[in-house]
């Protein structure tokens, strides 16, 4: 691994525009991937090519080195941090929301094994990759729709592939990566897929679990105990993380008032923000706009 040069160098960090600040897109990216001076989190599951050079990972309890040819699937609802990526290093990949996740024909286990933790490894990859993922890229920000639908398309369809070949899953710290992982009924995922729909274009106002069953058709207990069993997380759990996910590119304004973060993004009190935030971040907000402003100093202008 080529030694770190942060305090030289680009950092990564989140903001309004990136894709913690817009917690229901769908986005592509292929570049150079800049080294992260504290751990973030998202609410889309995160695809990573390593299409060149090395990076490396601390992830739920894991310290992951991947090179040219990896392949990573992972839910980004844990806090992560690329914090090692070697000069020459290139990536490729994708954020898909949870309403896309849900859509996909993964077998039913991987998509829970993922959603409680578990980080998707594989080497088995191609030149058809090193030519595709930099072309999906280049048809999202085309303008044309038409390209840009193909380009999900595709890429939700490599996704689909990646269990067709070896592959390994890393258990988070604490479990064996045997250990029997509850599994949905197969039609559940279109259920799922609807409540979050749902939730992505109302998490900012206050909806509760009845709103979300209805939006799906379902009873509240039963909508509640599939969302559970499907993603390992309740339905407030996660509609607190769209939020948060929000909120955390919010700090990292230089103005940001921590009061009308709570409420812009979607909090109805300042003591129900610093709770949740707390227990994602290992802190309060204000200490994270702190470290926020501290990093911010390490960013070339």
């Amino acid at each position: 691994m080529a030694e770190s040069k942060i305090e030289q160098r680009a950092v990564y960090q989140p903001g309004a525009s990136s894709i913690e600040g817009l917690p229901t897109a769908l986005q592509m990216f292929h570049n150079h991937p800049p080294p992260m001076l504290m751990p973030h989190w998202h609410v889309q599951v995160e695809l990573n090519y390593i299409m060149r050079g090395e990076v490396h990972y601390r992830m739920n309890g894991h310290d992951i080195s991947m090179k040219a040819g990896d392949m990573c699937l992972f839910w980004g609802g844990q806090p992560h941090q690329m914090d090692e990526s070697s000069d020459d290093s290139i990536y490729a990949g994708g954020h898909l929301p949870l309403v896309y996740f849900f859509r996909m024909r993964l077998p039913i286990n991987i998509s829970s094994r993922l959603m409680k933790g578990e980080i998707l490894f594989t080497s088995a990859t191609d030149a058809a990759d090193k030519e595709n993922f930099p072309r999906w890229v280049a048809y999202a920000k085309s303008g044309d729709a038409a390209k840009a639908q193909h380009a999900v398309e595709e890429m939700l369809l490599r996704i689909e592939r990646i269990v067709l070949d070896p592959y390994s899953m890393l258990a988070p710290n604490g479990l064996s990566a045997t250990d029997d992982v509850e599994q949905a009924y197969p039609q559940s995922s279109r259920s799922v897929a609807r409540m979050c729909d749902f939730i992505a274009l109302n998490f900012l106002h206050e909806i509760d679990s009845v709103d979300i069953a209805r939006a799906a058709d379902l009873h509240p207990k039963y909508a509640m105990n599939l969302f559970k069993k499907t993603t390992g997380m309740t339905l407030s759990k996660y509609v607190n993380l769209l939020r948060l996910s929000r909120a955390q590119a919010m700090l990292m304004n230089e103005e940001a008032n921590v009061l009308q973060v709570a409420m812009d993004s979607g909090f109805g009190s300042i003591s129900a923000f610093n709770k949740s935030f707390r227990h994602i971040a290992g802190m309060s907000p204000s200490d994270f706009r702190r470290d926020a402003r501290f990093i911010s100093q390490y960013v070339p202008a």
